[in-house]
């Protein structure tokens, strides 16, 4: 029996991963706890485990006393002196107890501590091995699927993958293999909780820098990720040597490296933007293909204007606006997308506007702060409006009047001789903008 407990322990400790000495530990606390409960918690019990028999050894320890009043700890002297004959008062004595006695229900809480122990010892493990591979890729078999997510077999533990970190429209299966990327583990009373994406942006890097040697070796570093997972995504690069090119790299000969990446992530379509640290220029590489004519940058509120032909604002803002949004997010900026018509008329109106305010001795940041961005809507607003307009007084009031009728003088050219006449038919010859027109107009786009 002996030498099966070691052999058993030398197994355990093998084929777990567990240290034989917490093994040990947890074998001797188990009996002790269970030669307690059978006889008493005032027993002073000592338990060992004797590695060369392999058996687990109980001794039970009483002070020799004249007047026993508690038998648990305490032996007279006459019955101490019949087990060893040079016993004194005061001396300790301990006997050895057999752990067969223990009974079966002892023998079986022993062994469910052993077994609680050893459960926890390998969660500790799994836990402690996980928690240093955060940032990794794994690859496992999916196995099952529950309310939170689909359960991926790891092969030592089981990962889950959530809902919201699934790629939007893949489909699994029982038995299919999966890769995903190892975001976080998590302590529960379960054991550890391994959770797994596919959807984060840094499972593009870690895919880049499996296929990309140079992004591996950081002569290419990439700097950003902008993903809608599934569909798109924008990946931001740079060179430390001016000899590689960024996006050559990650390209590979006839695309062969970012095919991978795109296989691996269904399809999802990667743009590889050059990053600058301009972010004009930045925002100009994060917008291709489309052509940008003009951009105004506002650092404070970190918002770009963005001017782009008209025949481009399709390209620029993309199917569902998902050009822009991958753009904006990758700069971390808001960006504005104005067709140069549009621009054109907005420009005309500010101009009209800080033409106004110079003649009301005002700025024109008072006149936008107000809800004035127009100058109809200036026309057309009472006296008591625009006194609340911060430093306006009835004379200038006055003023604001002046100088719209005196632009708009400006904007109406007189009619010329004989079209007054031709205004006055019943309609017949009159050159009408069709219904469409308005609804065709080029429009803007934000993200």
């Amino acid at each position: 029996m002996g030498m099966e407990l070691k052999k058993a322990i030398d197994q355990i400790s093998k084929d777990k991963g567990i240290d034989r000495e917490m093994l040990v530990d947890t074998l001797e606390e188990a009996v002790r706890s269970s030669v307690l409960r059978k006889y008493g918690e005032d027993m002073d019990v000592e338990v060992s485990y004797n590695d060369d028999q392999g058996e687990i050894e109980v001794y039970q320890f009483k002070a020799v006393v004249e007047t026993v009043e508690n038998p648990a700890i305490e032996i007279s002297l006459e019955d101490a002196r019949a087990s060893d004959p040079g016993a004194q008062i005061d001396d300790e004595l301990g006997f050895r107890l057999s752990i067969e006695d223990l009974g079966r229900i002892a023998a079986q809480s022993a062994k469910q501590v052993i077994i609680q122990r050893m459960r926890d010892a390998e969660q500790e493990i799994i836990y402690e091995e996980y928690k240093d591979r955060v940032g990794e890729i794994v690859s496992g078999i999916i196995q099952r699927r529950d309310k939170t997510g689909w359960i991926i077999n790891l092969g030592r533990t089981e990962a889950l993958l959530p809902k919201e970190e699934q790629i939007p429209r893949e489909r699994y299966k029982r038995g299919d293999r999966v890769q995903a990327y190892l975001i976080d583990v998590r302590r529960e009373g379960r054991g550890p909780q391994v959770i797994v994406s596919r959807s984060h942006p840094d499972y593009m890097i870690a895919l880049f820098k499996r296929e990309v040697p140079e992004v591996a070796d950081a002569t290419v570093s990439i700097l950003g990720v902008a993903r809608d997972p599934g569909s798109r995504a924008k990946v931001a690069v740079t060179s430390h040597d001016r000899d590689v090119d960024p996006v050559g790299a990650c390209v590979g000969i006839r695309g062969s490296r970012i095919q991978n990446v795109v296989q691996e992530l269904r399809g999802e379509r990667i743009d590889i933007v050059v990053w600058s640290p301009d972010v004009a220029t930045y925002a100009v590489n994060a917008l291709s293909p489309a052509v940008i004519t003009r951009i105004t940058v506002d650092e404070d509120e970190q918002m770009l204007e963005v001017v782009v032909p008209d025949s481009q604002l399709t390209l620029a803002i993309g199917r569902k606006g998902q050009n822009v949004k991958l753009a904006s997010k990758l700069l971390g900026w808001k960006i504005d997308i104005f067709t140069e018509s549009r621009y054109g008329e907005l420009h005309a109106e500010l101009q009209t506007l800080e033409q106004i305010a110079s003649v009301a001795e005002i700025s024109v940041d008072r006149l936008l702060a107000s809800g004035f961005d127009t100058m109809e809507k200036l026309d057309n607003a009472t006296d008591e409006e625009l006194l609340e307009i911060d430093s306006i007084t009835e004379n200038r009031i006055g003023d604001i009047r002046s100088a719209i009728n005196l632009l708009r003088s400006f904007r109406v050219a007189p009619p010329e001789e004989g079209e007054e006449d031709e205004d006055e038919d019943d309609g017949e010859g009159q050159d009408t903008a069709p219904a469409g027109d308005e609804a065709g107009k080029p429009g803007d786009g934000e993200a």
